[in-house]
């Protein structure tokens, strides 16, 4: 089988795996997309946490709505992150890193594993350990928790103009 994913264009702004894997651990959200309804992409703004241990992406959400049926239809998804970008001093244009990932998402149904990993996303959100324990507490039997397994996973350094 070939590889579906195109190699990138203006490869000399690529960022390394660890420039990308960086942006995924401290940038707090992104954008994810999926297949939605009658063919249209759907993208929505999303908390994400990048476990190093699996080498996979977790989000949390709702069990029902737009995101989870297409996910039902189609497990294929891209999550887009961008920081927050930098000039360079006398310069007008932003310079930002973004990373695109595709993925196949599905959800997480181990009990234990689900808390371990939604623990460390709510680290990466919620001020203190008592307020995590209580999110948790509060909302963990509703929450659906999604794991992307990373198929191709690139970054670039872009300058505005």
């Amino acid at each position: 089988m070939s590889n579906p994913f195109r190699p990138m264009r203006r490869f000399k702004q690529q960022l390394s795996e660890e420039e990308c894997i960086k942006i995924l651990k401290e940038e707090p959200r992104g954008v994810l997309s999926v297949l939605g309804d009658d063919g249209y992409p759907y993208g929505l703004p999303i908390d994400h946490y990048y476990d190093e241990e699996t080498g996979k992406i977790y989000f949390h959400g709702a069990k029902e709505g737009h995101k989870i049926d297409a996910l039902k239809r189609c497990d294929k998804a891209s999550l887009c992150v961008m920081d927050k970008g930098y000039k360079i001093p006398g310069e007008w244009p932003w310079h930002i890193r973004s990373v695109i990932v595709f993925g196949r998402i599905h959800e997480v149904t181990d009990p234990v594993f689900l808390e371990k990993e939604l623990r460390r996303l709510g680290a990466k959100y919620i001020p203190t350990q008592e307020e995590l324990d209580e999110e948790i507490a509060k909302s963990m039997a509703r929450v659906c928790f999604l794991e992307m397994t990373i198929d191709h996973m690139t970054g670039k350094l872009v300058k505005e103009s």
